[in-house]
This record gives C-alpha cells, structure tokens and sequence, in this order.
C-alpha cells in the first residue's frame, strides 16, 4: 500500500514539475499554461496590455466537437524556440497534441506555430478542421476607431484592404473564392491601436485555404482572431495516424501594419519566393485606350497617339475589343480587316511616336461558343458538380491554370503577342485573375481539386518568363480588378496596379500595402486617373510612389457621358503632372511605409526617400495646423512645395514640426542646406 502511495505520489510531483513554458524574443513573449492554452505579452515601450488571459490558441475541430484543452505534458526548450505535448482524455477519444513555436533571429516581431495532432485512441477520429493563433486583443482606452486593420481577402464588393474595426464588426477572410469569381488574397490579417498592433497569418510558400477571421463584439473581450482551416471533406483519421496543420504566425508591432506585411513577405523570400528585377521600363507613365472602351476604332486610337506623346506619357495601351471573343483571342475582322497584318502596322504606329505599346488580355476566361470550347472542353476548370464555372464579367468560363495544356495555349500566345505583332507589355485583367477555384475535370488528372488554386501562380510564371525570354524589358502587369492581390502571384509580375480603385483612398492604401509586400522600390501603377477622387487626383498616386497613367480621349468622344475628353484646361494639368513625375520619379524611390500610421495618423501622411531628400505627402480635405516630419536627420532643411514650387522655410532634426494650410493634399520635399 505505501509503495503503491510512493508510486502515485512520486508521479502526481513529475506532472507538477513541467512549469509554464514561455518563448521570449525581445519583442513578444508567449508563455503556455497547463491547458497548453496561451497569451501573448508586448516589450513595446508605452504599450498596453494586448491580452489580460491565456487562450485556447491551438484546437482540434471533429465533426460534432472542438477539443481546445490538452494536458501539458512535457516541454522541450531551444534556444529560438519550444516544443510542448500534451494530451486530450474524453469518452473513447484520446488525442496527442504536439505544437513547435519558433521566432526567428532575423524577424523578432514574429512567432511562428505548427501543430500536429495523433490519435491515441482506439477509435477512428472524424475530424472536420483545426484552429491556429487564436487570440482576443484588448481595445486601447478612449480612441475611435477601438482598431484599424489590414484584411487580405477579396469580396466581390471590391471593399477597402484597410478598414476600421468598430463593435459589431466581423470579416471571415477566407483565402479560397468568396463569389464565382473572386477569391484569394494575402493570407495576414492585423489589427493595430495607437500603441502596438497585433497579426496572425498562414506562413507557407503556397496559398492554402484557410480563413483569417477578425470579429468584434465586445468590448470588454476585445477583437477576436485567428487561423482556420476547414478540410474539404471530412477526415477520418484512424487510431495511431496524425495530422498537422500548416505553418501559422503571431506578430507584435508598433504603427500600421506595414511591417508586419514587410516582415511577411521577407521570411518568405527566405524560403524561395523572389520577386522580378525591375527594370526602367517598368516605371514609365501610361496612357491606355480605355476611354474609348470597347467600341473603339482605330482612327480614334490612332488619332490620339500624338496628344499621348505630346502630354509626355511613354506607353500607349490598347483595351478590351481587339478581340472576337475571351478565349479564342482572334482579331476583330472589324478593326484588323488584314489581321496579322493590319495588328502589326497598328503597333508601329505606336512606336512611330516613340511610345511602347502594351496589348490587355484576360487569360484564363473562355467564352461560351467558341473555338476553343468545341475543340478543347477539356481545358475547363470543373466544379464538383460538373458544372462551369462562371466569370461573371465577361459571362465567360474558367480554364484550369493548372492543365498544361492550357498553359501552353497562352504561352503560345504570349510569343504571337509579343514576336510577330511586336507588343512590349501585357496589360493583364480581370478579377478572376487573383485564385482559381477547386478543379474536378477528371482529364486533367489533378493529385487532388485545390492543385488548381495552388498552382496559379505557376501559370503567371509561364507567362512573365515567356514574355522575358522574348524581351528583357518587357512589362508584365496583372490587374486582378478590385481584388486583394494574393501574395502568391506577385513573384510573376513585374508591375502591379491599383485595379479598378474606387476612391483616391484606395489608391494611396494599395500602393503602401504592395510596397511593403514587394519591396518599397517596386512599381505600382495608381491606374487610371479617370478612376481617383474628381477623376484628376494625380496627387495621390505621386504622393504614394505610384506610376501615373489615364485613359483620356481627345479630340472627342463619342461617349455619353463625353467624361474623358482631354480638354485644353485638362491638358495643362496633365501635362504638369506627367512632368513632376518625370522630375522626380518617385515611384523608384524608397516607400517609407514605416514612419506613419495610414489610420491613426493626421493628417494621413507618406514619405519617401530618394537620396538625401525626403518626400512628404499629406492628405485631407481640409488642414490647417502642424505636420510632423519623420526620418529626417539632425540637420537643416529647406521645405518646398514641390508641386508649385514654393519654399515653405526651414526645418531642424527628425520630428520637426511644420505649420502648414492645405485643402486635399500637400506635396513637399525636404532638402538638406549646405
């Protein structure tokens, strides 16, 4: 009896004897408890509390429960990292759970999570998903909005990328498709207070499926959000078999959340995802055809090519109607009587005023009646059911990116584009364009349905290296209409755009997010004007790094709406604007992304660094009061309004204060005196 007491005794101290782990990084720290349920704490000077409670960060969800309390069991500690088991008892469940934190030296901010679940049981597991990250973040005393947040999923409502968090909010950010034809995005969702911000997000080199959703109710609870994952059919997982989820992350930071997309995409570059060299090319300002939409003629384009080269603009961009239909992509016998021949005297034309001619093409998108259809059905993206699948746009069908024989009908066309008619650019549109849904087509002989949506990428790889191997400064851009361009993607352009903004705010937000995505170098076209706050705010496009571009017509336009005419008043302001562009080229310059916060800070300022001199944009509709001037340095500098070249004095030392009137926008540069 005593022996059998030692035996209990001595094996109830070993259970006691594994202390909360704790992960510190300089940054965060994240300590589990006994439940193997977590909170996260801030090193961030001035910062609140985040969290004031352990949650059940990690959990198992079966078909009709969700296991989120483990008994901790054991703890195994490295030096950049932990690794904890511990174990699920229920009525004829037993699970094992295994979760490895790390942070990484290079990127203090973040933590990153993987978590893998064996059944110990006797009986088969039926397991529907699985929970990473999940946290609630308190909401900073007396500030309105209680968060602002970056959310990177795409809705067909073409709905802000940053948006106030107010109570009564909530996003699921699912990464797969949330209409026919909208889907994927950047799987982060961050939420920031004045003090310190909070992320989490999928960490893997291929997009999965998860959802990222953020909700707020209470107050007193805070903003809920994590990572979920839901498999596409149920598992059954039987009795000594396991699953793990996917690679997730945490991240603290101060400001917006520039950094942590920065941080984001920079650990994945780590691991083989590289974006394109820019070239000089890709920075050149652009005029597109647009404005006579589809029915146009080419007199008309034509005709407009020496205002486009007279204004100062380098490419011309011929738009939707060239073609007979999405998919078979032959010349319209209406325009182009003499086809290849009446395609190619049309591109000279364009070069014959020293301009680069750039062709738009929605691939992927295939028409009901046509060629292509007949002669290859197969090529057609499946939804389970059998059915197509719809892009509603052009009331047009989706051919799977992952078939490659459908990769190789586009390249082919790529060469034609490219070689025989001579283009320099693609103008890639269309919000289909972003994900692709799951695949069925049982010809295409996929591993398994979501290959179709991993695999995009691949198909845009074929493209850009197709088009490059034909010219090095070749100019790729993909203009996924509205959407929250996926991260996935971005490695197989060269140039991305704000795509089809529906406010000069969602001009100068997407230009910050995909500089921080794809460097604060890279080139982001601010679309059309025609498209921005009283169709002329070239100021927001300037004012972010972006590259600027319109759609004007001129003499006339046949048109109702008669919107785009590029009249003599207009032609002033354009032409002062493509030549500040010209001076200044910013858009190659150095995006300060982190030096202000797009939500909380006013009025909404960015930076840019180019040399010693710094850029400084600062938006609202009417300000009347100091600016501050981040990231100068401890010296003298002249202020001028760059856009009507005004000196506005001199200022001293990073933080200098400014007293400053404006109505919309104020555009200055600060030059260091001798």
């Amino acid at each position: 009896m005593l022996k059998c007491f030692v035996v209990i005794l001595f094996s109830f101290m070993i259970a006691q004897a594994v202390e909360n782990p704790k992960l510190s990084n300089g940054i965060l720290s994240i300590e589990y408890n006994q439940q193997m349920h977590s909170k996260i704490t801030s090193t961030i000077p001035d910062s609140k509390e985040l969290m004031n409670k352990y949650f059940p960060s990690e959990q198992l969800i079966l078909e009709n429960m969700t296991i989120s309390d483990f008994t901790l069991d054991n703890k195994q500690e490295r030096s950049t990292g932990l690794t904890l088991t511990g174990t699920y008892l229920g009525d004829n469940i037993k699970v094992n759970k295994e979760i490895v934190v790390e942070y990484l030296k290079d990127h203090p901010g973040f933590i990153l999570t993987k978590v893998k679940y064996t059944n110990t049981g006797n009986n088969p597991l039926i397991i529907k998903g699985w929970i990473n990250n999940n946290y609630n973040i308190l909401p900073a005393a007396d500030v309105e909005p209680a968060y602002w947040s970056f959310q990177g999923a795409t809705y067909p409502d073409r709905r802000d990328w940053i948006l106030p968090v107010k109570q009564g909010f909530s996003q699921e950010n699912f990464m797969g498709m949330n209409a026919s034809d909208y889907g994927g995005g950047t799987p982060v969702s961050d939420i920031w207070r004045p003090d310190a911000g909070f992320a989490v997000g999928l960490m893997e080199t291929v997009q999965k499926l998860v959802s990222i959703p953020v909700v707020y109710n209470d107050p007193a609870a805070g903003a809920s959000l994590n990572v979920t994952y839901n498999y596409p059919q149920l598992v059954s997982l039987p009795p000594g078999e396991s699953i793990e989820t996917y690679q997730t992350f945490t991240a603290v930071h101060e400001g917006d959340y520039f950094s942590t997309l920065t941080g984001f995409s920079k650990i994945l570059q780590s691991r083989g995802i590289t974006f394109q060299e820019f070239t000089p090319a890709v920075y050149e300002s652009e005029w597109c055809a647009w404005g006579y939409e589809r029915n146009f003629t080419i007199e008309e384009v034509v005709g407009t090519l020496p205002k486009v080269a007279e204004v100062g603009y380098k490419w011309a961009t011929l738009d939707d109607g060239w073609q007979t239909a999405e998919g078979d992509w032959y010349l319209n016998p209406k325009r182009f009587p003499d086809k290849d021949a009446d395609m190619k005297k049309f591109v000279d034309e364009i070069h014959n005023h020293n301009l680069k001619a750039m062709l738009w093409w929605a691939p992927l998108a295939v028409d009901s009646g046509t060629d292509l259809i007949k002669d290859h059905d197969e090529y057609l993206l499946l939804n389970k059911d059998g059915t197509k699948q719809d892009i509603t746009w052009w009331d047009s069908y989706y051919l799977c990116p992952a078939y490659q024989p459908v990769i190789d009908y586009h390249t082919a066309l790529v060469k034609k584009i490219m070689s025989e008619w001579g283009y320099e650019g693609l103008k890639i549109d269309g919000q289909h364009l972003n994900a692709a849904p799951p695949c069925y087509n049982k010809a295409h002989k996929h591993a398994y349905p979501e290959e179709s949506s991993e695999k995009l990428p691949l198909f845009y790889k074929a493209i850009i290296e197709t088009a490059l191997s034909i010219n090095p400064n070749a100019v790729i851009q993909i203009c996924p209409c509205g959407t929250n361009y996926s991260f996935y993607n971005l490695p197989y352009m060269n140039q991305t755009v704000s795509s089809d903004p529906t406010s000069s705010w969602q001009i100068r937000l997407k230009g910050k997010t995909l500089k921080a995505l794809m460097g604060n170098d890279s080139p982001y076209f601010g679309d059309h004007v025609e498209l921005s706050d009283e169709r002329a705010d070239f100021a927001s496009t300037v004012g972010v790094g972006g590259i600027v571009g319109t759609k004007f017509t001129h003499p006339t336009d046949r048109l109702e709406h008669k919107d785009f005419v590029l009249t003599p008043q207009k032609e002033l302001v354009w032409k002062k604007w493509v030549g500040l562009y010209d001076r200044y080229t910013l858009s190659d310059a150095e995006y300060k992304g982190e030096l202000y916060d797009i939500g909380y800070d006013e009025p909404e300022t960015h930076a840019i660094q180019k040399g010693d001199t710094l850029f400084y944009a600062f938006y609202s509709e009417k300000w009347s009061d100091e600016v501050e001037l981040r990231g100068l340095s401890d010296s003298k500098y002249m202020i001028i309004d760059y856009v009507n070249d005004k000196e506005l004095g001199e200022v001293e030392g990073n933080r200098a204060k400014l007293n400053v009137n404006f109505n919309k926008f104020l555009l200055i540069k600060a030059v260091p005196v001798n």
